[in-house]
């Protein structure tokens, strides 16, 4: 279906006499041919907690008294870092995208980001995610214990791997008219347990 669409989006670019829409179904077909992979998760917190350099002695109680507790709300915000890798002959581009984050079977959240990356052939650039949910309110939809070994995943105390099915649509600009692709890229890696 992947394949199907990328053909269809590189004969439309190639078909197209508008050049501003014909360099944004290319910049399009580009981004959906780049490569994503997971480079890292930075600036995370936890109810407040700053869990930036790790989980120190002091933070485990506090933490462990906020997941087992009954708070009305568990804030959880982290940066999402992927590799971006253009393996095509020229620009990938994106002014936007909507994704769609799942850890372990759970929708774990929804979102977009309005900012431009330009990434030139043959070049890596890392596409920050900046991540905010409410863990309690997920431990009220789903599983509180799913939820709570996702969270300890992120913290490094977990038992077993969290794994990560991430969705991505980007967007491009024609004549300063979002479009968005016609499909989601799909990301998937583990993070956190320790087997």
């Amino acid at each position: 279906m992947k394949k199907r669409i990328l053909t269809l989006l590189f004969v439309a670019a190639t078909l197209v006499s508008c050049e501003s829409l014909q360099q944004g179904l290319m910049s399009t077909y580009n981004m959906v041919n780049c490569e994503y992979n997971y480079r890292s998760i930075s600036g995370l917190s936890i109810g407040g907690v700053n869990m930036s350099n790790g989980l120190s002695l002091a933070a485990i109680p506090k933490v462990t008294s906020i997941l087992t507790g009954s708070a009305k709300s568990i804030p959880l915000d982290f940066t999402l870092n992927l590799d971006v890798k253009n393996p095509n002959q020229s620009n990938a581009l994106l002014h936007g995208l909507q994704y769609i984050i799942s850890i372990d079977g759970v929708q774990f959240t929804t979102g977009s980001l309005n900012q431009s990356l330009n990434i030139a052939a043959g070049q890596t650039q890392t596409l920050p995610l900046t991540i905010g949910v409410d863990l309690a309110s997920l431990m009220k939809n789903e599983s509180k214990d799913a939820v709570v070994d996702i969270a300890k995943n992120f913290l490094g105390i977990g038992s077993k791997k969290s794994q990560v099915s991430l969705q991505l649509k980007p967007s491009f600009k024609v004549d300063n008219t979002m479009v968005a692709s016609p499909i989601y890229i799909p990301v998937n890696f583990s993070f956190g347990g320790n087997k």
